[in-house]
Parts: structure tokens; C-alpha cells; sequence
């Protein structure tokens, strides 16, 4: 790379890390295709470049999950926060592929999740592009035992989405070492018992199946998704803001009684 190429790259760097921060982005992270080649932790079917031959950079970003509104799981209270952190994400994703286009380069998003409805996810549980592995690549976090993403700033309490480019920007460090450190919470406190312990990068071995059938069940009480998992890990920065339960039982119980199907039903 010319010494002025590499300017450029950094200086583009910095215009979109700007242009993400205005519009409410909390994390954002850079990296380059390569990646997927050189970790493998997917197949080269789900490879950004494989799917768009001109991909050169995949940019994610992330917004917080506030725990104290996540801790009511499930509660119509989450339900909102999810969907209100969706609709931000996609809309700020297409800005900044927008604003990459105005600049001469080609880039579209990836919606944040990318599936019409949970029933699909019950016959076939993944996406076309993984935005877990995404962020991983591009030095935001590593990956959790539940299979989310972990920062250091909000653990795995954020919603991500990715935004795919032909522009070439310097690339974020992955992080090595992982941020989680096996406490099983997310293990002990799944409402279906999904996880099975492994040691490897991704740290357990999960069913997506039965996760989907649950999560299909909450959408018909109107408080879909669940989050449980995102609830108890103890990691993130976050955490000492809020502290380790922000929400009193009686207050989690005071919430969920409230707004949705099971509530009004008393199921």
C-alpha cells in the first residue's frame, strides 16, 4: 500500500466513524474480506466477497441494549426496545452506504436480523450473512457462549448490522483473547436449555431449532424475543453503570404483567 493510498484509507476511515457517531452509533468496527479467508469460521458460501465479488471492506456498527428495559424479558417492554433498535440500525446503515455512494464507491447494508418472519427461522435457522462473525472480524468484540456478540462496553446487550463496500479502509484488530469467561449464566438461565458447553471460539454448541420454537411461541403473546440469555452475562461496562439486576422482581413481574397476551390472557 502507496504511503498515499494509505492516508486516504485512514482519512475515509474517519469520515465515516464521524458520520456513524451523528447518527447515534455506539460501536462501529472495520474489516476487510480477507478475514473471513484467513478465520474460516464460516462456510465460503456466507464470505461478503463471495456473495458480492466486489466487497473490499465490511463496516459494522452497534447501538446499546439498555438492561434495565432488557431484564424484563420477555415483556412488551423489550419487544419495543428491539424493534426500535432494528429500525434504527437499518435506517442509519442505509445513510452510511448512502453516504458512501455520494462518495463514488459502491455499498449497500445487510438488514440487522434478515429473515420474513420466525416461523422461517424454525425450518431454517440462519441467515445469508452473519453479523456476529462480522463483528467479530471487524475488533468489536469476540463471541460469546450464547453465540452473540461480546464487547467490553455493553457485552453481548447490542444490536449490530453491516454495511459491505467496495471502499478499502483500514482494518480494526480482531481481538485475540476472548471477552467471555465461561460463567455459564447464559448456559443455567436459558428458558429451553440451547447451549451445550464446547471450547473453541464459539464456546458452545447451540439449538438453534428449539431457540426458534420458543421464540415463535413469545411472538404469539406479542413479546417477542426473548434476550434472557443477553440478560444475565455479566460482562460490559454497562453492567457497573446499571449494576448487576437493575429491576427489582416484583418490578420485572409488575412489567410483564402488562401489554401482551400472556398478560391479558393470564397464561
Amino acid at each position: 500500500m502507496s504511503e498515499v493510498t494509505a492516508i486516504d484509507t485512514a482519512a475515509l476511515k474517519k469520515k465515516i466513524k464521524r458520520e456513524a457517531t451523528k447518527l447515534g452509533i455506539n460501536l462501529i468496527g472495520f474489516a476487510n474480506v480477507e478475514r473471513w479467508e484467513e478465520y474460516k469460521l464460516t462456510e465460503p458460501e456466507f464470505y461478503p466477497h463471495t456473495i458480492w465479488p466486489w466487497a473490499k471492506t465490511v463496516i459494522v456498527m452497534g447501538v446499546q441494549i439498555y438492561p434495565s428495559m432488557l431484564e424484563t424479558t420477555p415483556s412488551v417492554v423489550y419487544s419495543e426496545l428491539y424493534n426500535t433498535t432494528n429500525r434504527m440500525l437499518d435506517e442509519t446503515a442505509y445513510r452510511i452506504a448512502n453516504f458512501l455512494n455520494t462518495l463514488g464507491y459502491r455499498a449497500h447494508f445487510f438488514p440487522r436480523d434478515c429473515y420474513g418472519d420466525i416461523s422461517v427461522l424454525v425450518k431454517k435457522p440462519e441467515a445469508a450473512f452473519s453479523h456476529v462473525i462480522a463483528g467479530y472480524y471487524a475488533g468489536i468484540g469476540t463471541i460469546g457462549m450464547n453465540h452473540t456478540l461480546l464487547s467490553k462496553e455493553y457485552g453481548p446487550r447490542m444490536r449490530i448490522v453491516s454495511v459491505i463496500t467496495d471502499a478499502v479502509v483500514t482494518p480494526d484488530k480482531v481481538i485475540e483473547k476472548s471477552i467471555c469467561i465461561k460463567c455459564k449464566q447464559c448456559v443455567i438461565n436459558c428458558p429451553v436449555q440451547a447451549f451445550t458447553p464446547r471450547d473453541d471460539r464459539v464456546a458452545a454448541d447451540m439449538d438453534k431449532h428449539k431457540c426458534a420454537l420458543y421464540h415463535q411461541q413469545l411472538k404469539g403473546e406479542f413479546r417477542y424475543p426473548c434476550g434472557k440469555c443477553t440478560a444475565v452475562c455479566p460482562i460490559g461496562e454497562d453492567k457497573k453503570k446499571y449494576g448487576r439486576r437493575s429491576v427489582s422482581e416484583e418490578g420485572i413481574e409488575h412489567v410483564r404483567n402488562f401489554g401482551s397476551k400472556n398478560a391479558v390472557e393470564g397464561l
